[in-house]
């Protein structure tokens, strides 16, 4: 069978159902100015979508920055990968900044964190080593899993009771190879909001040996009294060994790095290979990122009105009755009954009549009968949108319980026109 027709037989467009036609549900196109309030097919909607969470993609004193640096440096410099000719003064002040910011001794620049964390995994693990991580761990995690030629077990989501049990069947292993023990969990899990477990798992250091990174994408500027993030906020940051977090998330930009012992980040500034196989990070994004970071340090209040809008939506979805799980963080999923269908219709309706605009996640991503309308707060949010987007959850909670979405349009629509 031709390669083409194999991959449409086994996974087909998505386009081919009509509820996904059209950019409404898949790849839908936000435009304007990023801020609570953006326009969708020419209407201006609240949006809660953004992982902006600090405000920072377009705080004056960022636009100032990027735009002055892409003016002084263009976006070529320097050329080539960090090892070779693309290192400079800059790439190395934001290291040794990021590495005292998240209290490690320290740090390395990645592109991309996706990219990032996979080649991580890569360079720290050889086959005779075990990797026991946490099942709901993100997909650049489980991309990162795959390169790995050893052994690897899986523990349920912080079921330190389990992940104990795979901790000694990794330790019977690796006295067989002679490799070592690599836990991989998150400080934040972007789906459900709540944190890793880190303080129990650093305290089975005491009975297991084996080394902690952390994926901390959310909670990198969110989390810990510092913003250093969920680490900081159990008090156990020392006890993670690999730090890695992106830039995509508080400070809005592109980039991520990891950060550790120095003599392990030395290591791996010459292992990680989609790293020293590519181009180094682009000036301006260097120093836009050193303006980011800086304002992270300086104006605590950001964080502060962040945590403000935080509290008071999940609160208020709280005393409505809605089920947010466990979320510990500003990420906050909203669940739901329903089937897709359902959630087609309720999205479009809480969109186009609601001018509300966030993400949804239905089956497989969860269990089939569940919707899951994922908020993310941000410190540019204010009261008055929090109480909005409330009242707007309330309309449609309301008609969902009723039925009406099960229709096959609502208020006249028909799925070929979402």
């Amino acid at each position: 069978m031709d390669l083409f027709e194999k991959l449409l037989q086994d996974r087909g467009p998505l386009g081919q159902h009509s509820y996904f036609d059209d950019n409404f549900y898949m790849f839908p196109k936000l435009e304007g100015e990023i801020a609570p309030r953006m326009k969708f097919r020419g209407k201006e909607v609240l949006t809660w979508s953004l992982n902006n969470y600090l405000g920072l993609a377009n705080h004056p004193e960022v636009r100032k920055a990027d735009a002055e640096a892409a003016a002084e440096w263009g976006m070529a410099y320097p050329m080539g990968a960090r090892m070779m000719t693309g290192n400079t003064v800059y790439h190395e002040q934001l290291e040794r900044e990021l590495a005292a910011f998240v209290q490690k001794d320290s740090a390395m620049l990645l592109n991309f964190g996706y990219q990032g964390v996979m080649s991580v995994i890569d360079a720290l693990v050889d086959r005779k080593d075990v990797i026991v991580y946490d099942g709901e761990s993100h997909a650049c995690i489980i991309d990162g899993l795959r390169l790995h030629m050893g052994k690897r077990f899986v523990y349920p989501h912080n079921d330190m009771e389990n992940l104990e049990k795979q901790l000694k069947r990794a330790e019977r292993l690796v006295g067989e190879t002679g490799g070592g023990i690599l836990v991989i969990t998150e400080g934040v899990f972007g789906m459900s909001g709540n944190m890793g477990d880190l303080a129990s798992i650093v305290k089975l250091k005491e009975k297991f040996n084996f080394r902690l990174l952390v994926d901390d994408a959310h909670g990198f500027g969110t989390m810990g009294a510092t913003g250093a993030g969920a680490g900081e906020e159990q008090g156990v940051q020392d006890g993670i060994d690999i730090y890695f977090s992106t830039f995509a998330k508080s400070m809005a930009s592109i980039g991520a790095f990891i950060a550790g012992d120095a003599a392990i980040i030395d290591v791996l500034k010459y292992n990680v290979r989609s790293q020293i196989f590519a181009k180094s990070l682009p000036m301006p994004l260097v120093i836009g990122n050193l303006k980011r970071l800086e304002l992270l340090r300086t104006k605590p209040e950001l964080k502060e009105n962040l945590w403000t809008i935080v509290n008071a939506i999940q609160s208020g979805f709280r005393e409505k009755g809605y089920r947010i799980g466990t979320t510990q963080s500003p990420v906050t999923p909203v669940v739901m009954n329903g089937d897709t269908m359902e959630a087609v219709n309720l999205v479009k309706d809480l969109r186009m009549e609601h001018s509300i605009f966030c993400s949804v996640v239905v089956y497989p991503v969860v269990p089939k009968g569940t919707i899951i309308l994922r908020i993310i707060p941000t410190a540019v949010h204010s009261l008055d949108d929090v109480a909005e987007t409330i009242t707007a959850f309330e309309a449609v909670k309301k008609k969902l319980d009723d039925g009406v979405y099960k229709k096959a349009g609502v208020e006249g629509a028909t799925l070929a026109q979402l």
